[in-house]
């Protein structure tokens, strides 16, 4: 149960300092992870991101605030945390559709958006499959660009997506070809203190010169979870790392370590598989 028991932290911890100049850095640090850990796996589980949480736990307490009570807007905006009346009115208005000075008016609707409350729900008839791997330490040789935290595990995000496009087209798949057969989408695990994080586009390196632009990717960690991405394009990916983080390490002997995951694209060509997701994973302490 450590798992739900950070998300349910994580809440208790916003809401508590919901008029607190919080992000989800700042929650990331309260629970000891590192933002891009925390970031995903509350992305995953919630559906968004806590920043949006935030925001939309604020705008939907301004509201019922403004609603209610004979507060003035500028008086509300500088409770929640906005600079003037002129930001808190259009956060507001993108909220719940309507400007703050008009909520005084009879009839008017707003959006309520309560505070999260996780539960175990028992869910059956569905198998996952997945194995349990050790591998020795390898390289890569890879093409890397660096992106916002945002990017990733925002399923509306094209970035990554966007990035193997171009690789494709420019040149650094074929060129990559030439190292090795498999190509590895792998992703960097990051500091606390980080706002960014690195992926990269490679094949396994044995030997031969590291050409300018490219760079050497280590992948040392000894024990994987191993997930197949069963379908015919991308999507199947979020839909499996929704799986991972719903129901496979809520639940198993296992948890993600921060270090580098990555998707294995094998060469050879297996019925339905798209890739594989490798998480890097630790048995639970159970004391």
């Amino acid at each position: 149960m450590h798992f739900l028991t950070d998300l349910q932290e994580a809440i208790a911890y916003m809401e508590e300092h919901l008029l607190e100049p919080i992000n989800y850095q700042d929650v990331a640090s309260y629970l000891h992870q590192s933002n891009y850990h925390f970031h995903r796996t509350f992305s995953m589980i919630t559906g968004m991101t806590a920043n949006e949480y935030i925001r939309k736990r604020r705008l939907s307490d301004a509201g019922q605030e403004l609603m209610t009570f004979e507060y003035k807007v500028i008086d509300v905006a500088l409770k929640y945390g906005y600079d003037s009346p002129e930001s808190f009115s259009k956060a507001f208005s993108r909220f719940h559709g309507v400007t703050p000075y008009k909520v005084k008016q009879l009839g008017q609707n707003l959006k309520s958006f309560n505070r999260l409350v996780i539960k175990i729900q028992v869910e059956g008839g569905t198998e996952m499959e997945y194995k349990i791997v050790r591998r020795d330490s390898f390289q890569l040789i890879t093409k890397v660009e660096t992106f916002a935290i945002e990017h990733a595990a925002n399923p509306e995000s094209t970035a990554i997506a966007d990035f193997w496009s171009e690789s494709n087209q420019n040149g650094v798949s074929a060129f990559l070809a030439h190292y090795g057969a498999d190509f590895y989408g792998v992703c960097a695990s990051i500091t606390k203190e980080s706002k960014q994080f690195e992926y990269g586009i490679g094949t396994e390196y044995k030997t031969g010169d590291v050409p300018e632009g490219y760079k050497l990717w280590t992948i040392a960690a000894p024990l994987w979870a191993v997930f197949p991405c069963i379908g015919s394009d991308p999507k199947c990916i979020g839909e499996t790392w929704d799986r991972i983080f719903k129901e496979f390490l809520p639940n198993s002997a296992y948890e993600m370590v921060d270090a580098t995951d990555f998707e294995l694209y094998p060469a050879e060509s297996q019925i339905d598989l798209f890739c594989e997701i490798w998480i890097p994973v630790q048995k639970k302490d159970r004391s």
